[in-house]
């Protein structure tokens, strides 16, 4: 069996370095393009529309997938509203929470908000249904397309969520805990 990802891009403009950096670490626990690319600029005003069926669409199709990669510039030290508005649609005990690896991700101008991602992007994807195995990862704005930026906590990362995609994607399921408590 394949494994399935998605991109969740938190970032107000469209087609932003959040979105490059996403994509890269994506790819590089996958070896493969995501399936999903949520970039939310491009959704507008219909992030606030709790009928929209795009929107709607979205969530379901990342709430099925075996690994989201969830990013953010920082914002106030924290992710941005753009991707609490869409994290808030997820609801574990309507069918809708995420069922797979969540990787949180946010890149800021400096390393004051490096544990941003582990401090207030973690809890809410924990709280929605992700099992987030690795630590966050935090990447400076001026470093987001060199490699050597993200070499170190990909080596850490990849071999946590190679085990936990495997078991997802071997019939293993994903209604029990891999390593340790589900989060």
């Amino acid at each position: 069996m394949t494994t399935t990802t998605a991109v969740v891009v938190g970032n107000p403009r469209p087609g932003s370095r959040t979105l490059a950096a996403a994509l890269r670490v994506s790819r590089e626990l996958t070896g493969a393009e995501p399936d999903v690319v949520v970039d939310l600029a491009q959704l507008g005003g219909a992030l606030l529309d709790p009928q929209d069926p795009r929107v709607a669409g979205l969530v379901r199709e990342v709430a099925d997938v075996d690994l989201a990669v969830v990013a953010s510039p920082t914002y106030k030290a924290t992710y941005t509203g753009l991707l609490k508005v869409f994290l808030d649609r997820f609801a574990p005990a309507y069918g809708t929470g995420l069922s797979g690896v969540a990787v949180p991700l946010m890149l800021g101008a400096g390393r004051d908000h490096a544990l941003a991602p582990e401090l207030h992007l973690r809890p809410v994807l924990t709280e929605i249904g992700g099992t987030v195995v690795t630590p966050g990862l935090y990447v400076l704005d001026a470093q987001h397309d060199d490699p050597a930026a993200y070499a170190a906590w990909l080596d850490r990362a990849r071999p946590a969520v190679t085990a936990v995609l495997g078991h997802f994607t071997d019939g293993g399921g994903r209604d029990r805990p891999v390593a340790g408590p589900r989060r």
